[in-house]
């Protein structure tokens, strides 16, 4: 058999450039983010404030409830953060990191709500001073920014560095919402139950 270098080459068509899921992988979650900061913030300052919304037994005040509640969730990302560390290979770690990272997450996560809903409802969205409404801003932005994290979980093949920057963000608001409450009550009417 022979071949002739003259004759017409058959043509394939070239396949298509491999795309990923794009931009909206990243768009949703920053919407979806937007979203619930925004509408915990408007809800927040439409509503008229019912001044208390829980107490506990043993407590001495709604503020000491909040602050101790918010106190273990602060506890609970600190955790977080070590164990990230853990996970991410920048601290040596037990094999059962990833669980205390997903544990302490949500015990975090599971006592800064009900935090949440005291503000949100006896006290509302408020900016009469400077550390209250810093408060406010970053509350509306802790849930909005946790709510994104949690759905870029659930994303494939995101960049490296995504989820440590979106994790330091949650870790970041949660630890000046501490500073702008409860270490503000603990120094304003002292450590209390």
């Amino acid at each position: 058999m022979t071949v002739d270098p003259n004759a017409a080459t058959q043509s394939r068509p070239s396949p298509e450039p491999r795309r990923g899921p794009g931009a909206a992988r990243y768009l949703v979650p920053a919407l979806v983010a937007a979203a619930v900061a925004v509408a915990l913030g408007a809800y927040g300052k439409v509503h008229d404030p019912a001044g208390t919304a829980f107490n506990l037994a043993g407590f001495s005040s709604t503020g000491a409830v909040k602050s101790w509640l918010a106190t273990a969730a602060f506890f609970f990302a600190l955790v977080q953060l070590v164990s990230a560390l853990m996970v991410y290979g920048r601290l040596p770690g037990p094999s059962w990191s990833a669980a205390l990272h997903r544990w302490s997450g949500r015990a975090a996560f599971l006592l800064a709500v009900p935090v949440a809903v005291h503000c949100l409802y006896a006290l509302g969205f408020q900016s009469y001073e400077s550390r209250v409404l810093w408060h406010s801003l970053l509350g509306c932005f802790f849930f909005g920014v946790f709510s994104a994290k949690m759905l870029l979980l659930r994303s494939e093949r995101l960049p490296g560095w995504l989820l440590p920057i979106v994790g330091g963000l949650v870790f970041t608001a949660l630890t000046i919402l501490w500073l702008t409450s409860a270490l503000w009550f603990f120094r304003t009417f002292g450590v209390t139950t």
